[in-house]
């Protein structure tokens, strides 16, 4: 079958740092579906894994983890899905990625597709939509369904992939009042679409830009990028008693300022229920299929902003750098081979 991936850790300007591959069918585990891949999109972690990561034993590590496709075989375990069902998922850490013909992934962390999505549009949602779901409902604890809320949540980031789906999910299933940072006009109308009450510029200091729409203060702050260099900004942006979610890689995290105000902390991984192989692993079904519920009836919508082509390796390079100037809104997918 054909794949993408990587023969070593390289920079994302080296020609060659992302090669076509042609490897044999994966062999799916008891609780696998094999599902042919449709589309896939891009995120950071396929950045930082490129970069970084020296595939194991010196075989070529295929890349990609959102997907959207159709399951042609299960495992003899498995007993949520079956041939030919439309599925979408954002797969694990410590297996091959998706970004081939055909995938094996563990049931419990896949979703039916939404309906009214193609494929392409899908794809977009998985990683993101469960990082934020975790980062929203399970680490800040934000009570789920409860529309009516003095409170509010500055998002740092608002028009990248996760920004754009937790801004939706913030607005329309709590009563937080969402404020997304945003630097470009571009980025904020983005941002506005995605449902944020208010955008304030990152570019410029945050306390500030809280201050000229009234809300000096929020009880919650979703750090999605940068978060080393806004850390002074948010410690006094939020309210005593208050809490931070944390999903990129700050160098150093202090945590010493946080105790005067008794604020919290809170990481959030997407793959650690996966790598870990938690009791709650289904966890990740429950959600990606209730994110399809949720999009199939008009409350969420895709964050697909721009298809770049076929699944091939000049144009996940493409996509990738894309991601790399930090100009990237909302999520790029590539569909087909």
């Amino acid at each position: 079958m054909k794949a993408i991936g990587y023969q070593r850790p390289q920079p994302g300007e080296t020609a060659g740092s992302l090669v076509d591959l042609d490897l044999p069918l994966p062999e799916p585990r008891p609780h696998d579906l094999l599902v042919r891949i449709e589309a896939v999109s891009v995120n950071p972690v396929d950045i930082k894994l490129r970069t970084a990561a020296a595939p194991p034993d010196g075989t070529p590590r295929v890349t990609g983890f959102d997907a959207a496709g159709i399951v042609t075989a299960v495992g003899p375990e498995v007993t949520r899905f079956r041939p030919g069902d439309a599925v979408f998922y954002a797969g694990a850490i410590d297996r091959p990625g998706a970004n081939a013909e055909f995938h094996a992934v563990d049931e419990r962390i896949v979703g039916p597709k939404p309906a009214s999505l193609s494929f392409a549009q899908a794809a977009a949602l998985p990683l993101t939509a469960l990082t934020a779901w975790e980062l929203l409902f399970d680490r800040l604890r934000v009570p789920y369904g409860r529309k009516t809320s003095d409170d509010a949540i500055l998002i740092v980031n608002g028009a990248g992939g996760v920004g754009s789906i937790l801004t939706q999910l913030a607005r329309r299933l709590t009563g937080l009042t969402v404020i997304a940072t945003a630097s470009r006009p571009e980025t904020a109308a983005w941002t506005r679409a995605m449902g944020a009450n208010h955008v304030i510029d990152h570019r410029k200091p945050l306390t500030d830009g809280l201050k000229a729409i009234g809300i000096p203060q929020v009880r919650y702050v979703a750090s999605l990028t940068a978060t080393d260099t806004h850390l002074g900004a948010i410690i006094d942006a939020l309210a005593p008693q208050g809490a931070l979610a944390v999903i990129d890689d700050p160098a150093t995290l202090d945590v010493v300022p946080f105790k005067r105000k008794s604020l919290s902390v809170h990481w959030e991984l997407m793959f650690t229920r996966s790598l870990y192989g938690t009791p709650d692993m289904a966890e990740q079904h429950r959600i990606l299929s209730e994110v399809s519920v949720l999009v199939d009836s008009g409350v969420l919508r895709t964050t697909l902003h721009e298809e770049i082509g076929p699944i091939t390796a000049a144009n996940l390079h493409r996509a990738q750098a894309v991601l790399e100037s930090g100009r990237a809104i909302g999520k790029l997918v590539l569909t087909g081979f």
